[in-house]
């Protein structure tokens, strides 16, 4: 982890690493499977002892997302999630997410399943494609497993805050 913090003081040419900096990328570093939102950053800071304000965290990600550093996402929950953007300290690759739609979780699908579309793509628009992004919205295993538990089945599955609708996980 060293190595990739190293890597990554280069994109600070005009601002400074300050060691609230530091943390916040370190969590992302060690949490680089997940999508952290501002509360999740300043949860796993506290965790680790550091008295960083809310506040700090919100400016910091900002700035770290102008730099390059992070990419933020919209998945639909009310909140920015950020991960670690690829490249920095990371293989580059595109990579796919599934989000559940009740619970919220996002899981990764490494697999750049539209390597041949993006190809076709190319060819027949004479399009040069440097990224795509690519969410699939639907319901986890353990939230289909709720199911049984909803009146009605699929079609009646409660909303967030809903009776039944709180993080069953």
């Amino acid at each position: 982890m060293e190595r990739k913090m190293r890597e990554i003081e280069r994109h600070f040419k005009e601002h400074r690493l300050t060691p609230q900096r530091k943390m916040i990328l370190q969590i992302f570093l060690e949490h680089r499977e997940k999508h952290l939102s501002a509360e999740e950053v300043f949860q796993f800071s506290r965790e680790k002892g550091a008295e960083i304000g809310l506040a700090t965290i919100y400016r910091t990600l900002d700035l770290l997302e102008e730099l390059g550093l992070l990419h933020k996402m919209h998945f639909g929950d009310g909140r920015n999630r950020y991960e670690i953007q690829r490249g920095v300290g990371l293989e580059d690759h595109h990579h796919h997410h599934l989000v559940c739609v009740h619970c919220y979780e996002i899981f990764e699908v490494e697999e750049d399943l539209l390597h041949q579309l993006e190809e076709t793509i190319e060819q027949q628009y004479r399009f040069h494609i440097i990224n795509h992004n690519l969410h699939f919205y639907g319901y986890c295993s353990r939230c289909q497993a709720l199911e049984k538990k909803w009146p009605g089945g699929a079609n009646a599955r409660p909303e967030s805050g809903e009776e039944g609708g709180d993080d069953p996980h």
